[in-house]
């Protein structure tokens, strides 16, 4: 029923990849030969020659992020190209590209509006990858394509380098007194008979020292490494933004900017840019507010000359003395397993969905797997990664691995799908236990694995999340962020893992109330991102200064703390220069308003385990993948269209 995770092979998958892709090759010119071609007998098995490619891809891919290694990323590296020339002799086929064109002129009227989807959305991308042009012109852009690649790759290998290499030891108690137990547990070490602690870049560590951090001094080296790591990425930007630029010349659009927007709900760029703004002004005078909060909570201290590497650890002291709210003191109630087990559960009383422990293995021990199912049929398969390791890379991401669809024959594949955190470790005398802010974070991922694996259709091309639009992707993952700050939901999983005892009510309000505890701030942080990613791509910006002069141009608008000059933020910005978020960022805030939006609509209700409207939901938006504009998808959800007002109100922004 479901694919093993097995790499015991992984040596030799370039080998394994080049005959895959010659068979491939050798189908598709089986397909070009058919007379009369039509959706079943052409479109059908070219998305399956896809589908089956990604399954054997995916893995290869995954594991350099998760379990990195010199054998991983040499592996990594000889695919890269080999599968980066085959997708663009694809992607700029003209047979193929002509063979859809005629069966979309000819065919329209006898297809579904599904099926009319997956067509439109090729014909689209084989003209976005330049298939009607010239030869020259492709083979620049097959050369184009493979570079990119590697540059991306390469950007993200700096960066785990960058964090795997640093180390701060400290051996004075006075510069750690403040840090959790549990977190100073983690860093304590023995050195010739001197107990000693030692801090990273890996996020639990330096988060660590960073927000409870007593000596300053040592703050500001951990903050300096952090901000300053990978310099050497500063010209990989240049040249990823000169390819870039390069490439949509090649494809006739005035910047890459442009050209992302003919993929995304959002249809001009004077959009994204005044509803950036829009949201940035909005939010700047009460960020203004916080700012200066925080710099009160300092000042007692004698810190006047407030700096970056001062923000986490006296807004921490802030959110104890506004909400009497410490992160530690909820650590033990979210044991987890115990936040796994309530998860589901409320899962269940949502979408009708099972979680089941599934017996198979995974890439690390610490890796969960489960099988879902829907009125006892098993419907989906997933695998979930989430305590930090040194051969991981940082963050938390969702990746999709097989798509749900019906083959060419009538079988119907089950999806799958990975989700991986970067949380605090389990030990043998501890659990993994969970900050609020990590629950959230699971939640949200969880919202991308749902999305994926709740679909009900049968193209693989716009099952799940495939074909959903970028910067509407977010959609489901912020829905399901919100359910983390409720109360009954909580008090699912929000169990002392010692006493069994739940979170009582007192403490749970604390958690909601502090919520918006920034959100001001938080909300300009966004937007700068955004508007750096998107004003970044809207014309070529040649060096690292004339890159760092666009970032402090936005900054000096919308920032209410500047940062210092040695801070190289874009270095580390691995969403746009090793994800898929170029001129794309912006997609985060876009989708926010359709979450918020969404999520009113159970508050609305008097009843947030609503399973009438979490059905609806599941149908209506989950299940139908990217077979539907989001827009129209949102529309037949809500009835209306979406208001920003909601994700205001519920950052607390507006009343």
């Amino acid at each position: 029923m479901f694919t093993e995770f097995n790499l015991e092979n992984l040596e030799n998958s370039k080998e394994i990849l080049e005959n895959l892709l010659d068979e491939n090759r050798k189908k598709i010119d089986d397909l070009l030969k058919i007379e009369n071609k039509t959706y079943k007998n052409f479109v059908l098995p070219f998305q399956e020659i896809g589908e089956n490619t990604n399954d054997f891809l995916t893995p290869i891919f995954h594991i350099d992020s998760v379990k990195n290694s010199e054998i991983t990323t040499k592996v990594y590296e000889e695919c890269i190209p080999v599968i980066s020339k085959y997708e663009t002799d694809i992607s700029q086929n003209e047979n193929i590209y002509m063979a859809l064109k005629d069966i979309q002129s000819k065919k329209q009227s006898t297809l579904s509006n599904i099926q009319n989807k997956v067509l439109e959305n090729e014909i689209r991308d084989f003209k976005l990858s330049g298939c009607h042009l010239e030869n020259n012109k492709k083979k620049r852009l097959e050369e184009i394509s493979l570079r990119l690649s590697e540059l991306s790759h390469k950007f993200s290998q700096n960066l785990l380098n960058a964090t795997n290499e640093f180390e701060m030891v400290i051996d004075n108690f006075e510069d750690v007194k403040e840090i959790p137990a549990s977190d100073l547990e983690l860093a304590k070490f023995e050195e010739n008979g001197i107990t000693k602690y030692k801090f990273t870049l890996q996020m639990p560590s330096y988060l660590a020292y960073i927000t409870y951090g007593t000596s300053r001094e040592k703050r500001e080296e951990i903050y300096k490494a952090y901000c300053t790591k990978a310099p050497q990425n500063g010209k990989i930007i240049e040249e990823i933004l000169a390819l870039k630029n390069e490439k949509v010349k090649i494809l006739g659009f005035d910047s890459y900017s442009h050209y992302s927007l003919a993929t995304k709900m959002a249809s001009k760029e004077e959009d994204v840019i005044s509803f950036l703004e829009e949201l940035g002004h909005k939010a700047k005078n009460r960020a203004k507010e916080e700012l200066e909060e925080i710099k009160q909570i300092a000042a007692k201290d004698g810190i006047i000359d407030f700096q970056s590497y001062d923000m986490s650890y006296y807004s921490e002291k802030l959110k104890i003395a506004q909400y009497d709210f410490d992160e530690e003191y909820f650590r033990p109630y979210f044991e987890q397993q115990s936040v796994l087990n309530g998860f589901f559960d409320f899962l269940h009383q949502m979408f009708n969905i099972k979680f089941t422990k599934a017996n198979t293995t995974a890439w690390d021990e610490k890796v969960k797997v489960y099988d879902l199912s829907e009125n006892d049929k098993t419907i989906a398969r997933i695998y979930i990664d989430l305590e930090a390791r040194k051969d991981k890379r940082g963050g938390a991401w969702m990746n999709n691995w097989h798509s749900h669809y019906r083959t060419s024959n009538g079988e119907i594949k089950l999806p799958t799908a990975f989700i991986v955190g970067n949380f605090p470790q389990s030990t043998n005398e501890t659990p993994s236990l969970l900050r609020h802010s990590d629950v959230v974070t699971l939640f949200h991922e969880m919202g991308h694995a749902l999305h994926h694996l709740l679909s009900k259709i049968e193209e693989p091309f716009v099952s799940g999340i495939s074909g959903v639009a970028w910067d509407t992707v977010e959609f489901p993952s912020q829905f399901l962020e919100y359910f983390s700050y409720d109360k009954d939901v909580l008090k699912l999983f929000a169990k002392h893992y010692k006493t069994k005892e739940v979170l009582d009510d007192e403490a749970i309000d604390k958690i909601i109330k502090a919520k918006n505890f920034q959100s001001s701030l938080a909300t300009l942080r966004q937007v700068e991102f955004a508007l750096f990613d998107f004003k970044l791509y809207q014309k070529l910006y040649k060096t690292e200064d004339e890159i760092q002069d666009l970032l402090n141009t936005i900054r000096d608008e919308f920032a209410v703390m500047i940062p210092p000059k040695y801070n190289k933020f874009q270095n580390g910005f691995s969403h746009i220069f090793s994800g898929g978020y170029a001129a794309g960022y912006y997609s985060y805030k876009w989708a926010e308003v359709l979450s918020a939006d969404a999520f009113y609509m159970f508050i609305d209700s008097g009843n947030i385990f609503n399973k009438e409207l979490g059905i609806k939901y599941r149908d209506t938006i989950l299940s139908q993948g990217g077979s539907y504009d989001m827009d129209k998808l949102f529309f037949n959800f809500t009835q209306r269209e979406p208001n920003i007002d909601s994700l205001l109100k519920i950052d607390g922004i507006i009343s």
